[in-house]
């Protein structure tokens, strides 16, 4: 049968002609595995270790994106995704959740959910009218649970667990905060906001974060009512302590349009945010698709070299030059995406292995993170260094002189 004859007829023809072309691609492939199987290896290992590679290094590029974040224990948290739905000044100041106690109170009557609490954070005012001391604090306010938990890296078991009263409300200040304004345990100050004046108790002193500007936890509704918020509730996030299956449900119905975050997954639009984070993984990115690239073509040149023979006689027995340029695309595809699996595969066993060795010697916690995009992004990235290969063993098999190569 001619090559005229087999690019002519049914569409059941032209589908069991492909599927024709694939059986062959796969035989070849099988034959490549003994008969060059040190070459065919090679390439899937080289693959494989690029793609390894980036994964490790885009992991390390999202923990240091990502670090310093999560100053809270809690299994998730809601954020704002739309400033024009959630309520926010646009260009002042960033989107935040509206309504937030009352939806807070919808996601915590679910079975599975333990503990939920909107926080809100504002720069306020604070004096200490006994030792004449006056800052600036960052006010976080949070709604503690029955249980112990941390928000902005401040627990907050010293908090009152019910809404205060006038002049009852209770502090817990940094260490930064504290020594600011020359306080202990038990000193009075006077917060100044937006709306109020009001006076409060330094409860607590605890270590809190170092690298920040002086923090103080008080009550949710405190903080709103010296902002003025309490009638819209605004939250900057809402944080939710409890099973997986029951946050997801419970942050779905009560803010659809909103992003939940869990808790120990990095925020991918972090690593955009810092430069450092992104021109790493913009480097791994550049020198996976570089050696992917040429790796591929050097090999899949030399694999058609090999093969011209097997190339010749498909021509000779009625395969056309588009058939056997199928063949080929889909054997460098085939052995670049098993490599690409398996360096996945050795990515994510590097991050564990490089986590471990971290945190057994020098670094308090993982230095690099699993994101579940990682895993696609690694494999669109082979894939596209296959494409971008492809060219090039596709223009040395379409020279191929199949009279000249059954003749030798």
């Amino acid at each position: 049968m001619s090559g005229r004859d087999l690019d002519s007829g049914t569409g059941s023809q032209r589908s069991s002609r492909w599927w024709g072309l694939l059986a062959v691609a796969v035989t070849l492939v099988r034959t490549q595995l003994t008969t060059a199987r040190g070459r065919t290896l090679a390439t899937i290992l080289v693959v494989a270790l690029t793609v390894a590679n980036l994964v490790l290094v885009t992991g390390v590029a999202l923990a240091l994106a990502d670090d310093g974040e999560a100053d809270h224990d809690a299994d998730a948290r809601i954020v704002a995704d739309d400033a024009d739905i959630h309520g926010s000044v646009t260009g002042v100041e960033p989107p935040r959740l509206g309504e937030s106690s009352d939806r807070a109170e919808r996601i915590a009557d679910r079975d599975g959910v333990d503990h939920v609490s909107p926080v809100f954070r504002e720069p306020i005012r604070a004096d200490h009218p006994g030792a004449g001391g006056s800052t600036y604090l960052l006010l976080v306010g949070a709604v503690p649970g029955t249980d112990p938990a941390t928000v902005a890296e401040l627990p907050t078991e010293g908090l009152e667990p019910d809404p205060p009263g006038a002049d009852d409300a209770e502090l817990v200040l940094s260490r930064a905060a504290a020594a600011e304004l020359g306080v202990e345990p038990g000193d009075e100050l006077v917060l100044e906001g937006a709306e109020y004046r009001e006076s409060a108790t330094v409860g607590a002193v605890e270590d809190g974060p170092d690298d920040e500007p002086p923090v103080a936890l008080v009550h949710l509704e405190v903080l709103q009512s010296l902002s003025g918020t309490e009638g819209s509730g605004l939250a900057d996030e809402v944080l939710i302590w409890g099973e997986g299956d029951a946050i997801q449900e419970g942050a779905a119905e009560a803010y659809p349009e909103a992003a939940l975050e869990s808790d120990g997954a990095a925020d991918v639009r972090a690593l955009f945010g810092d430069g450092l984070a992104l021109a790493t993984s913009a480097l791994a990115l550049v020198v996976a698709l570089g050696v992917c690239s040429l790796l591929v073509a050097t090999t899949a040149g030399m694999r058609v070299e090999a093969d011209r023979r097997t190339l010749a006689m498909l021509g000779a027995v009625g395969f056309p030059t588009e058939s056997r340029l199928v063949v080929v695309a889909t054997t460098t595809i085939a052995t670049a995406t098993a490599g690409a699996v398996l360096g996945v595969g050795l990515g994510v066993v590097g991050i564990q292995v490089t986590n471990a060795l971290a945190t057994a010697t020098v670094a308090p916690e993982a230095v690099a993170v699993l994101h579940p995009l990682l895993v696609p992004y690694a494999l669109a990235v082979a894939v596209v260094s296959t494409l971008v290969a492809l060219p090039y063993p596709l223009a040395l098999a379409a020279r191929t002189d199949a009279l000249a190569e059954v003749g030798r």
